[in-house]
Formats: C-alpha cells, sequence, structure tokens
C-alpha cells in the first residue's frame, strides 16, 4: 500500500513539474555595459583603454628594423656548419673525381631501372614457369645493385678522407717546427 501510494505521489509530482521544463527557456543574457568615449553613462566606472597608435607604430617599426638588420647579418654570414665533419661540403660537391662518381652512378642508376622495368613487363606477360626465372633474374639483379651501391658509398667515402687529408689543418706540426727553429736560433 505504501509503495502504491508513493508511485501515485511522485507521478502526479512529474506531471505538474513537466509542463515547467517544456516550457523552459534559457536566462537571458546581460546587458554588456557600453564603453564608448561617446557614451558618458558607461556602467561600473570601466572606460575603454585609450590606444597611443604612435607608440604602436614606433615599436612595430623598431621591430621591422631589427629583423631587417638580423636578415641582412643572416645572408652576409652565410649558413653556420655546427656538426662536426661536415666542413668540406662545398670541397666533395665540387672535386672532379666525385663527380664522375656521381655520373657513373646516375648511369649505372637509369641502366638497372630500365632492366627492373623490362623484367616487370616480362613477369606480367609470363607463364608461371616462366615467372620464377624471371624472379631468380630480379633477385640477382638486386644484390648487383646493392653490391654496386657499397662500391660506390666506399669509393667516395676514400675520395673524402682524401681530400680531408689533403686540406687537414697543421698547425700544431708548424708551431712545434718554429718552436725547434726558434730554440736553434736562440741557442
Amino acid at each position: 500500500m505504501k509503495i502504491k501510494t508513493l508511485l501515485i505521489v511522485s507521478a502526479l509530482a512529474a506531471a505538474f513539474v513537466a509542463p515547467e521544463y517544456a516550457m523552459a527557456k534559457p536566462k537571458p543574457k546581460p546587458e554588456k555595459p557600453d564603453l564608448s568615449k561617446n557614451k558618458e553613462d558607461a556602467k561600473e566606472g570601466k572606460e575603454r583603454p585609450e590606444i597611443d597608435r604612435e607608440k604602436i607604430k614606433e615599436r612595430l617599426k623598431a621591430a621591422f628594423d631589427k629583423r631587417k638588420k638580423n636578415h641582412k647579418d643572416a645572408k652576409r654570414k652565410g649558413q653556420k656548419v655546427l656538426q662536426k665533419g661536415r666542413a668540406f661540403g662545398k670541397l666533395v660537391r665540387d672535386d672532379e673525381k666525385v663527380k664522375e662518381l656521381r655520373d657513373s652512378f646516375n648511369a649505372a642508376a637509369k641502366e638497372h631501372h630500365s632492366q627492373v622495368k623490362d623484367l616487370h613487363k616480362q613477369l606480367k606477360d609470363a607463364s608461371d614457369e616462366d615467372k620464377e626465372g624471371l624472379r631468380e633474374q630480379m633477385k640477382n639483379l638486386r644484390k648487383d645493385w646493392f653490391e654496386n651501391m657499397k662500391g660506390n658509398r666506399e669509393e667516395v667515402r676514400e675520395r673524402i678522407k682524401d681530400i680531408r687529408e689533403e686540406f687537414k689543418n697543421k698547425r700544431d706540426e708548424v708551431i712545434d717546427a718554429n718552436k725547434e727553429e726558434g730554440a736553434e736560433a736562440g741557442e
């Protein structure tokens, strides 16, 4: 009996409250105070801060000048090489033997690419028995290509070592030689 009464009372309460939820509207937003200079009746004493346009122009001009100066300095100084062992880039790029190695490698790459393309075309049109032989040829081509790449890399490394040795800083040897000559001359 008590549960039945409780259910009836809760159903009646829900029925009376439901129309209020259905008719509920969001609260209206409060009006923002007018902060313009023209209105004397700004609310709560807040006023829009004054903007000094001349000051802003000066700051922007100083920032642009600073950036322009830094940009010119960076252009003049050039790119800094910060990593150890990377200072020989231009010497290596301009070296005749390295250029020849690069050109020969590019020619070999084009030749290899054309051979692989031909094998792919043959593979597409071949029967099942012929496909195995073509796949073996492709595997052998790939192995040969990797060997050629390693050989080319080794040749380039050797040439770079030669260039480094050629342009090595021999400052310590010169200083030691000068000390010895100075000691002999002073005797």
